[in-house]
């Protein structure tokens, strides 16, 4: 194969995953306007509903037979995405955008170094403990950021780990399928929860606009286009994109949000961005 065909090849899923990316910050912004009507809780039980009605409508998933172990892989691929869904939104009802997603990202973050004992990835470590530390509410950032933001943002990485090794291995053969069962799942986990939270208002038209928006841009599109991205680049290529969305938070919670940062907090978060881009850059390159 020449570098002619393999340039597009390769420049497409790339560019399927910047687009995703795009569009769930766009997303987590228009889901912030509506925390004060249905709460985080209620936000990813309308996100995860609707989305789930568009990609079952989509992708038709009703034909794939598993076997036990492959349905346990999409169950916990599923009931990950719902409590990353959830978790995500209750953070960011306590602590800006960027500083959610670079928490959030500590958590696949950890999963790579964890399985490496390259010398090299004690930078890695280092560069991310550092960021971390400057966001921990010890007051060096700034005003002291909420303890519970910070649980949240962290359990929700916990469940991204999980998301990206379980989807993985569920989408190779049938992606976007996975992708819509996956969903369901969360949102049978999840939208119990947002009921009891919120109840009837759920399920008012006023805020059904901005509900589907937020599913299209938050979790339909997104997550398909990264099940169509995940098997056709390299890990060390998906892993170096998916390292910006903290920076890609932050820009978007300054520019639609408000949310502005301290110096220190945009450090902390370009070290997070770093250690975490590096360790994909240098996954494949180094052996372990």
């Amino acid at each position: 194969m020449t570098s002619q065909t393999k340039i597009p090849s390769i420049a497409v899923p790339i560019a399927a995953l910047i687009v995703a990316m795009t569009c769930f910050q766009l997303g987590a912004t228009l889901a912030k306007g509506l925390f004060p009507i249905v709460g985080a809780g209620g936000t990813a039980a309308l996100r995860l509903a609707i989305a789930s009605i568009i990609l079952l409508a989509v992708w038709r998933p009703w034909h794939i037979r598993f076997t036990k172990r492959q349905l346990a892989i999409v169950i916990i691929y599923g009931v990950a995405m719902g409590l990353m869904n959830f978790l995500f939104y209750l953070a960011l009802s306590y602590i800006p955008l960027g500083i959610t997603m670079a928490l959030e990202l500590t958590g696949p973050l950890g999963v790579a170094l964890f399985a490496s004992r390259r010398p090299i990835d004690f930078l890695w470590i280092l560069l991310a403990a550092l960021g971390l530390a400057a966001l921990l509410p010890l007051g060096v950032g700034g005003a002291p950021l909420s303890v519970l933001g910070i649980a949240y943002a962290l359990g929700a990485g916990a469940c991204w780990a999980l998301y990206i090794v379980f989807g993985r291995t569920a989408g190779t053969a049938h992606g976007g399928q996975i992708t819509s069962l996956g969903t369901v799942i969360g949102a049978l986990v999840i939208v119990p929860i947002g009921f009891a939270h919120s109840g009837t208002q759920l399920f008012s038209p006023a805020i059904l606009p901005i509900a589907i928006a937020v599913a299209v841009l938050s979790s339909a599109l997104p997550y398909s286009l990264e099940m169509f991205a995940m098997p056709r680049i390299p890990t060390r290529t998906f892993g170096v994109l998916m390292s910006l969305n903290p920076a890609l938070g932050a820009v978007a919670g300054l520019i639609f949000l408000g949310e502005s940062l301290t110096l220190i907090q945009w450090t902390a978060i370009a070290s997070i961005v770093a250690a975490s881009a590096g360790s994909a850059a240098m996954r494949e390159l180094l052996p372990n």
